[in-house]
Protein backbone atom coordinates (compact mmCIF):
# COMPACT_ATOMS: atom_id res chain seq x y z
CA UNK A 1 0.00 0.00 0.00
CA UNK A 2 2.68 2.34 0.24
CA UNK A 3 2.89 2.67 -3.27
CA UNK A 4 -0.28 3.86 -3.30
CA UNK A 5 0.28 6.61 -0.78
CA UNK A 6 0.72 9.07 -3.24
CA UNK A 7 -3.27 8.73 -3.93
CA UNK A 8 -4.00 10.51 -0.72
CA UNK A 9 -2.55 13.53 -1.24
CA UNK A 10 -5.26 16.65 -1.47
CA UNK A 11 -4.13 16.61 -5.11
CA UNK A 12 -6.07 13.22 -5.58
CA UNK A 13 -8.98 14.23 -3.37
CA UNK A 14 -9.52 16.94 -5.67
CA UNK A 15 -9.62 14.81 -8.88
CA UNK A 16 -11.90 12.70 -7.00
CA UNK A 17 -14.35 15.43 -5.87
CA UNK A 18 -14.36 16.78 -9.76
CA UNK A 19 -14.95 13.68 -10.71
CA UNK A 20 -18.07 13.12 -8.54
CA UNK A 21 -19.25 16.40 -9.36
CA UNK A 22 -18.99 15.71 -13.18
CA UNK A 23 -21.01 12.65 -12.61
CA UNK A 24 -23.33 14.42 -10.54
CA UNK A 25 -24.21 16.84 -13.49
CA UNK A 26 -24.47 13.98 -15.89
CA UNK A 27 -27.05 12.40 -13.40
CA UNK A 28 -28.75 15.57 -13.57
CA UNK A 29 -28.79 15.79 -17.15
CA UNK A 30 -30.07 12.27 -18.07
CA UNK A 31 -32.84 12.95 -15.50
CA UNK A 32 -34.03 16.12 -18.07
CA UNK A 33 -33.62 13.79 -21.09
CA UNK A 34 -35.97 11.60 -18.96
CA UNK A 35 -38.49 13.97 -18.45
CA UNK A 36 -38.21 15.78 -21.96
CA UNK A 37 -38.88 12.13 -23.51
CA UNK A 38 -42.06 11.47 -21.05
CA UNK A 39 -42.95 15.49 -22.08
CA UNK A 40 -43.22 14.04 -25.66
CA UNK A 41 -44.41 10.53 -24.94
CA UNK A 42 -47.27 12.45 -23.17
CA UNK A 43 -47.89 14.61 -26.00
CA UNK A 44 -47.31 11.54 -28.62
CA UNK A 45 -50.91 10.02 -26.76
CA UNK A 46 -52.50 12.69 -26.75
CA UNK A 47 -52.59 12.96 -30.41
CA UNK A 48 -53.14 9.28 -30.89
CA UNK A 49 -56.15 9.59 -28.32
CA UNK A 50 -58.02 12.92 -29.24
CA UNK A 51 -56.85 13.34 -32.75
CA UNK A 52 -59.06 11.35 -35.16
CA UNK A 53 -61.48 11.32 -32.20
CA UNK A 54 -65.38 11.72 -32.93
CA UNK A 55 -66.32 15.65 -32.88
CA UNK A 56 -68.75 16.97 -30.22
CA UNK A 57 -70.29 20.56 -29.70
CA UNK A 58 -67.89 23.30 -28.47
CA UNK A 59 -70.25 23.74 -25.33
CA UNK A 60 -69.90 20.05 -24.44
CA UNK A 61 -66.25 20.02 -24.43
CA UNK A 62 -65.82 23.61 -22.13
CA UNK A 63 -68.54 24.27 -20.27
CA UNK A 64 -67.60 27.87 -20.00
CA UNK A 65 -65.36 30.15 -22.15
CA UNK A 66 -62.09 30.06 -19.15
CA UNK A 67 -62.32 26.07 -19.10
CA UNK A 68 -59.32 23.55 -20.24
CA UNK A 69 -57.86 20.70 -19.25
CA UNK A 70 -54.51 20.21 -21.08
CA UNK A 71 -55.63 16.76 -22.04
CA UNK A 72 -58.14 18.07 -24.11
CA UNK A 73 -55.75 19.12 -26.79
CA UNK A 74 -56.38 18.37 -29.87
CA UNK A 75 -59.98 16.88 -29.40
CA UNK A 76 -62.30 17.97 -32.06
CA UNK A 77 -65.17 20.13 -31.67
CA UNK A 78 -68.27 21.44 -33.93
CA UNK A 79 -69.67 24.88 -33.92
CA UNK A 80 -72.17 27.06 -35.93
CA UNK A 81 -71.59 30.91 -36.06
CA UNK A 82 -70.78 33.95 -37.62
CA UNK A 83 -67.00 34.91 -39.11
CA UNK A 84 -65.91 38.44 -37.49
CA UNK A 85 -63.51 39.35 -40.75
CA UNK A 86 -63.04 42.84 -39.28
CA UNK A 87 -61.24 41.66 -36.24
CA UNK A 88 -59.23 38.79 -38.26
CA UNK A 89 -55.62 38.48 -36.77
CA UNK A 90 -52.17 37.37 -38.45
CA UNK A 91 -50.22 35.91 -35.61
CA UNK A 92 -46.62 36.36 -36.93
CA UNK A 93 -43.07 34.35 -37.61
CA UNK A 94 -45.02 31.38 -37.85
CA UNK A 95 -42.90 28.81 -40.61
CA UNK A 96 -44.48 26.09 -42.42
CA UNK A 97 -42.71 24.15 -44.45
CA UNK A 98 -39.46 25.77 -44.57
CA UNK A 99 -41.45 29.34 -45.63
CA UNK A 100 -41.78 32.26 -43.18
CA UNK A 101 -45.63 32.97 -42.87
CA UNK A 102 -48.35 33.90 -40.51
CA UNK A 103 -51.27 32.14 -38.99
CA UNK A 104 -54.71 33.66 -39.64
CA UNK A 105 -56.92 34.05 -36.88
CA UNK A 106 -60.67 34.29 -37.19
CA UNK A 107 -63.19 35.12 -34.47
CA UNK A 108 -66.37 33.39 -34.75
CA UNK A 109 -69.58 34.73 -33.39
CA UNK A 110 -71.96 32.13 -32.27
CA UNK A 111 -75.58 32.59 -31.28
CA UNK A 112 -75.12 32.92 -27.13
CA UNK A 113 -72.85 35.87 -28.18
CA UNK A 114 -69.39 33.90 -27.07
CA UNK A 115 -66.97 34.41 -29.46
CA UNK A 116 -64.30 31.59 -29.91
CA UNK A 117 -61.18 31.74 -31.86
CA UNK A 118 -60.63 29.82 -34.64
CA UNK A 119 -57.02 29.64 -36.54
CA UNK A 120 -57.99 29.23 -40.21
CA UNK A 121 -54.17 27.94 -41.07
CA UNK A 122 -51.24 29.77 -42.74
CA UNK A 123 -50.35 32.34 -45.69
CA UNK A 124 -46.95 32.81 -46.87
CA UNK A 125 -45.25 36.28 -45.87
CA UNK A 126 -45.72 38.72 -49.32
CA UNK A 127 -42.80 39.01 -51.78
CA UNK A 128 -42.00 42.50 -51.31
CA UNK A 129 -43.61 43.50 -48.08
CA UNK A 130 -43.71 41.81 -44.42
CA UNK A 131 -47.22 40.75 -44.10
CA UNK A 132 -49.48 38.34 -46.83
CA UNK A 133 -49.88 39.45 -50.43
CA UNK A 134 -53.31 37.76 -50.27
CA UNK A 135 -55.01 36.61 -47.59
CA UNK A 136 -58.31 34.18 -48.43
CA UNK A 137 -61.29 35.55 -47.24
CA UNK A 138 -63.38 32.80 -44.82
CA UNK A 139 -67.49 31.73 -45.48
CA UNK A 140 -69.73 34.22 -44.98
CA UNK A 141 -73.21 34.11 -43.10
CA UNK A 142 -73.52 31.44 -40.56
CA UNK A 143 -71.21 28.81 -41.00
CA UNK A 144 -70.67 25.94 -39.26
CA UNK A 145 -67.26 24.73 -37.86
CA UNK A 146 -65.20 22.16 -37.03
CA UNK A 147 -62.05 22.62 -35.66
CA UNK A 148 -59.10 20.71 -32.69
CA UNK A 149 -58.71 22.50 -29.35
CA UNK A 150 -56.00 23.80 -28.57
CA UNK A 151 -54.38 25.76 -25.71
CA UNK A 152 -53.49 29.51 -25.69
CA UNK A 153 -49.82 30.72 -25.63
CA UNK A 154 -48.48 33.02 -23.18
CA UNK A 155 -46.81 36.60 -24.39
CA UNK A 156 -43.36 37.00 -25.11
CA UNK A 157 -42.14 39.90 -23.29
CA UNK A 158 -40.24 42.64 -25.52
CA UNK A 159 -41.95 40.49 -28.81
CA UNK A 160 -43.96 43.89 -30.65
CA UNK A 161 -46.48 43.56 -33.43
CA UNK A 162 -48.00 46.40 -36.31
CA UNK A 163 -51.46 46.55 -36.44
CA UNK A 164 -53.71 43.66 -37.31
CA UNK A 165 -50.94 41.29 -36.20
CA UNK A 166 -50.17 39.31 -32.77
CA UNK A 167 -46.65 37.86 -32.00
CA UNK A 168 -48.66 35.31 -29.91
CA UNK A 169 -52.27 33.60 -29.94
CA UNK A 170 -52.55 35.00 -26.38
CA UNK A 171 -56.25 34.77 -26.03
CA UNK A 172 -56.51 37.21 -22.72
CA UNK A 173 -54.72 39.54 -25.05
CA UNK A 174 -57.18 38.72 -27.23
CA UNK A 175 -60.20 38.63 -24.97
CA UNK A 176 -59.51 42.43 -24.23
CA UNK A 177 -60.03 43.58 -27.68
CA UNK A 178 -63.13 41.95 -28.45
CA UNK A 179 -64.56 42.03 -25.36
CA UNK A 180 -65.19 39.73 -22.28
CA UNK A 181 -67.56 36.76 -24.26
CA UNK A 182 -64.30 34.96 -25.71
CA UNK A 183 -63.33 31.95 -25.19
CA UNK A 184 -59.73 32.23 -23.05
CA UNK A 185 -59.17 28.45 -22.28
CA UNK A 186 -58.52 27.12 -25.62
CA UNK A 187 -58.91 28.52 -29.34
CA UNK A 188 -59.57 26.00 -32.27
CA UNK A 189 -57.52 24.60 -35.66
CA UNK A 190 -59.73 24.82 -38.52
CA UNK A 191 -60.32 21.21 -40.00
CA UNK A 192 -63.31 22.35 -41.93
CA UNK A 193 -65.69 24.80 -42.86
CA UNK A 194 -69.24 25.02 -44.54
CA UNK A 195 -70.23 26.06 -46.65
CA UNK A 196 -66.87 26.15 -48.36
CA UNK A 197 -65.12 29.69 -49.06
CA UNK A 198 -64.80 31.13 -52.11
CA UNK A 199 -61.30 31.29 -51.83
CA UNK A 200 -59.09 28.46 -51.26
CA UNK A 201 -58.95 28.44 -47.40
CA UNK A 202 -55.44 28.91 -46.21
CA UNK A 203 -52.90 26.50 -45.71
CA UNK A 204 -54.36 23.84 -43.08
CA UNK A 205 -51.72 22.59 -40.51
CA UNK A 206 -50.44 19.29 -40.57
CA UNK A 207 -51.08 15.97 -38.12
CA UNK A 208 -48.08 16.65 -35.51
CA UNK A 209 -45.45 13.68 -35.93
CA UNK A 210 -45.36 10.94 -33.60
CA UNK A 211 -41.72 10.75 -32.60
CA UNK A 212 -40.73 11.12 -29.26
CA UNK A 213 -36.89 11.78 -30.33
CA UNK A 214 -34.14 10.99 -29.38
CA UNK A 215 -34.14 11.85 -25.69
CA UNK A 216 -33.94 8.16 -24.16
CA UNK A 217 -30.56 7.89 -26.11
CA UNK A 218 -29.06 11.12 -24.62
CA UNK A 219 -30.23 9.97 -21.24
CA UNK A 220 -28.16 6.95 -21.40
CA UNK A 221 -25.34 8.34 -23.04
CA UNK A 222 -25.25 10.81 -20.32
CA UNK A 223 -25.12 8.19 -17.86
CA UNK A 224 -22.05 6.29 -19.62
CA UNK A 225 -20.59 9.87 -18.96
CA UNK A 226 -20.66 9.62 -15.63
CA UNK A 227 -18.81 6.34 -15.50
CA UNK A 228 -16.22 7.60 -17.79
CA UNK A 229 -15.51 10.20 -15.38
CA UNK A 230 -14.42 7.73 -12.59
CA UNK A 231 -13.03 5.49 -15.69
CA UNK A 232 -10.77 8.67 -16.55
CA UNK A 233 -10.11 9.17 -12.33
CA UNK A 234 -8.70 5.33 -12.48
CA UNK A 235 -6.72 5.61 -15.66
CA UNK A 236 -4.88 8.62 -14.55
CA UNK A 237 -4.39 7.44 -11.21
CA UNK A 238 -2.95 4.49 -12.60
CA UNK A 239 -0.81 6.22 -15.24
CA UNK A 240 1.04 8.28 -12.20
CA UNK A 241 1.52 4.77 -10.10
CA UNK A 242 3.43 3.36 -13.01
CA UNK A 243 5.79 6.79 -13.25
CA UNK A 244 6.58 6.68 -9.03
CA UNK A 245 7.21 3.13 -9.35
CA UNK A 246 8.90 3.15 -12.39
CA UNK A 247 12.15 1.54 -10.34
CA UNK A 248 10.35 -0.79 -8.54
CA UNK A 249 11.63 -4.30 -10.08
CA UNK A 250 7.90 -6.24 -9.62
CA UNK A 251 6.58 -2.81 -11.39
CA UNK A 252 9.48 -2.93 -14.15
CA UNK A 253 8.43 -6.91 -14.46
CA UNK A 254 5.22 -5.73 -15.17
CA UNK A 255 6.12 -3.06 -17.71
CA UNK A 256 8.35 -5.83 -19.45
CA UNK A 257 5.38 -8.28 -19.70
CA UNK A 258 3.12 -5.66 -20.93
CA UNK A 259 5.36 -4.57 -23.62
CA UNK A 260 6.11 -8.35 -25.00
CA UNK A 261 2.46 -8.34 -25.01
CA UNK A 262 1.94 -5.42 -27.47
CA UNK A 263 4.53 -7.11 -29.51
CA UNK A 264 2.65 -10.20 -29.72
CA UNK A 265 -0.52 -7.88 -31.18
CA UNK A 266 -1.16 -8.20 -34.89
CA UNK A 267 0.25 -5.31 -36.91
CA UNK A 268 -2.84 -2.77 -38.43
CA UNK A 269 -2.49 -2.29 -41.91
CA UNK A 270 -1.38 1.15 -41.62
CA UNK A 271 1.69 -0.47 -39.28
CA UNK A 272 2.39 -2.64 -42.38
CA UNK A 273 1.97 -0.60 -44.91
CA UNK A 274 4.32 1.60 -43.10
CA UNK A 275 6.94 -1.24 -42.60
CA UNK A 276 6.89 -1.51 -46.30
CA UNK A 277 7.79 1.80 -46.60
CA UNK A 278 10.61 1.82 -43.93
CA UNK A 279 12.02 -1.13 -45.84
CA UNK A 280 12.20 0.64 -49.27
CA UNK A 281 13.98 3.13 -48.53
CA UNK A 282 16.84 1.40 -47.12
Amino acid sequence: MRRWRFALGGRWFGYLAFAVLFALACVLLSQWQFARRDEAVAAITKVQENYDAVAVPLEQELDDTSAFDDAQEWTPVTMSGTYLVDDQLLVRSRPYGGRPGFEVLTPLLMDDGSIFIVNRGWVPTGNEQDSPDFVPSPPTGVVDVQARLKPGETNLRGRSAPEGQISTINLPTIAAELGDTVYTGAYGQLVSESPAPVDARPAAAVKPEEDEGPHLSYAFQWIIFAFFGFFGLGYALRTEYRLINADDPEEQERAAERERKAKLKPLTDNEIEDAILDAARR
